[in-house]
């Protein structure tokens, strides 16, 4: 998997490819952007809301339970001094879902590939490449 960033104009805004699509990423004004796209940190938010209700249709579609709407509602805090780095994470359900489901989904929700990243060892490898 890969996602590229090119700055666009002179400020924070970035293009971001990610195989044949494009999207914005920037800062809120108050950060110095001009508010143009979701910033880095909503873009993760995003990651682990996406991943997460993906994850749990695609479980629930292979089970052939018809789940309804569901809605994952993700806050992300970035970490501060002396504490972690936090998201609280919201699942909506349908009231009309049986409580063996919810608890299943619930288990499999953990299981998204961007949770699993988040609560794991993540290794970087750093280089620069003149151009």
């Amino acid at each position: 998997m890969r996602a590229i960033a090119r700055r666009n104009g002179g400020r924070l805004k970035q293009d971001v490819a990610i195989r044949k699509h494009e999207l914005v990423a920037d800062e809120p004004r108050d950060g110095g952007g001009l508010d143009e796209g979701p910033s880095p940190q909503e873009l993760l938010a995003a990651s682990l809301a996406s991943c997460t209700a993906i994850t749990m249709e695609m479980y629930a579609m292979r089970k052939g339970w018809d789940v309804g709407d569901m809605t994952v509602d993700v806050n992300y805090e970035p970490a501060q001094r002396g504490s972690p780095t936090r998201f609280e994470m919201i699942i909506k359900m349908p009231k009309e879902m049986p409580e063996e489901q919810r608890q299943r989904l619930m288990q499999i929700a953990a299981k998204c590939p961007v949770h699993r990243t988040l609560e794991g060892e993540v290794m970087f490898d750093e280089r620069v490449e003149l151009s």
